[in-house]
């Protein structure tokens, strides 16, 4: 099942440690097969207030999201980033082809019920 890194950034200060940054991570994505869905144009907020921008990476599978993470080559260019741009990073797990969101009420609705 694909996995996703979400990132939420918020505050971006315009540094060269920036450009380096986008001119670097792709390689340290492609051993893990990532690749981005989405990468920080301001969004068409239609309900509530999002400040900043959103980057979206896609990956084959949790495991691989969080290896990619925690390699060394995306360790060494994080702080090219997290030092000049204030946000969050997320990974999470997508949901399978099939996913239904009427069984995901039904297990809520048991759940509230049980407690």
């Amino acid at each position: 099942m694909s996995a996703y890194g979400f990132a939420h950034l918020r505050a971006r200060r315009p540094h060269p440690d920036i450009l380096e940054y986008l001119e670097r991570i792709q390689d340290t994505l492609d051993p893990f097969h990532g690749r981005f869905v989405i990468h920080g144009p301001p969004a068409e907020v239609v309900e509530g207030d999002w400040p900043g921008s959103m980057v979206l990476l896609e990956f084959p599978d949790l495991a691989t999201a969080r290896a990619w993470y925690h390699s060394p080559a995306y360790q060494q260019i994080m702080p090219l980033r997290t030092d000049h741009i204030d946000g969050d990073l997320l990974l999470i797990e997508g949901v399978e082809p099939n996913y239904d969101p009427r069984a995901r009420a039904v297990k809520l609705r048991a759940e509230a019920a049980a407690g």
